[in-house]
């Protein structure tokens, strides 16, 4: 068994398809519509056959809860990592990302965290 589709909650999927594939640089890989939503993925471009990043309206009123309470806490949705946090820190500053912890040293890891614009608090991750 594999880990092949994962999702996250967003207020929007235009801006979030936008937000993650422009500012982000993810590829888009399915954009299917789905009654009044799209089923809408996106893969890594080192990985365009890896695990799936579904973008998952949030109409459902505990997905909406989930969301603001997990930010609310400062928490995560999910974990990207990257080659060099530091160099992705700046790019992302650069693009006008706002960061809600910057690149911090904990154990043998580098973490920081930024908002997606799209209700969710992400991190990435140099290990």
């Amino acid at each position: 068994m594999k880990i092949i589709v994962t999702s996250l909650f967003v207020q929007d999927q235009d801006k979030a398809l936008e937000f993650y594939t422009e500012t982000l640089g993810f590829v888009k890989k399915h954009d299917v519509p789905v009654g009044e939503f799209r089923w809408i993925t996106l893969v890594s471009p080192d990985d365009q056959d890896g695990t799936e990043l579904l973008l998952e309206p949030n109409d459902h009123p505990a997905a909406k809860e989930y969301q603001k309470k997990l930010v609310a806490d400062g928490i995560p949705a999910t974990m990207f990592g990257v080659a060099d946090i530091h160099n992705e820190y700046k790019r992302l500053l650069d693009n006008g990302v706002k960061f809600t912890m910057e690149p911090t040293k904990m154990g043998d890891f580098i973490m920081a965290i930024f908002d997606d614009t799209c209700g969710n608090l992400i991190q990435i991750i140099q290990r």
